[in-house]
């Protein structure tokens, strides 16, 4: 598998008060790496008729980030549904080796939904096949 790592370099404003990235950032890191690899690998049409919605997020936090750093998002996939796909995500310092050194671990679930009505329809086949050809299994 070739696996995929979305740059994500900080911002001056993603420090809050007590001088590291807000909690909320990180969630921000995982939804915009995720996206942007279904755009740039399953091309994903953010103005088509099917959406992905997320259904379920978790993050642990395991350690502080602060700007100027530059960090990445590991992207995998921990389960692949009819309709919806659980990534698992790793917070990481720009070229850490591994996810041993993880500042965050995450699971986000998107489910894919007919954009006018909301309901679950099965994920885009350019999509699947993407996740299946190109991504690590967590």
């Amino acid at each position: 598998m070739i696996g995929y790592r979305h740059p994500f370099p900080l911002r001056w404003n993603d420090n809050d008060q007590y001088s590291h990235m807000n909690n909320a950032v990180y969630y921000e890191a995982m939804d915009t790496a995720v996206n942007a690899w279904m755009i740039r690998y399953g091309g994903l049409d953010v103005s088509g008729p099917v959406i992905g919605v997320a259904r379920a997020t978790s993050c642990e936090f395991l350690a502080s980030a602060a700007f100027p750093e530059p960090l990445e998002v590991d992207v995998a996939v921990a389960r692949l549904g009819s309709t919806s796909i659980t990534w698992d995500l790793a917070i990481l310092r720009e070229g850490a080796a591994d996810r041993s050194a993880a500042l965050a671990l995450g699971k986000f679930t998107h489910v894919f939904v007919d954009r006018e009505g909301g309901r679950p329809v099965p994920i885009p086949e350019r999509i699947r096949a993407a996740v299946t050809e190109r991504l690590d299994w967590r």
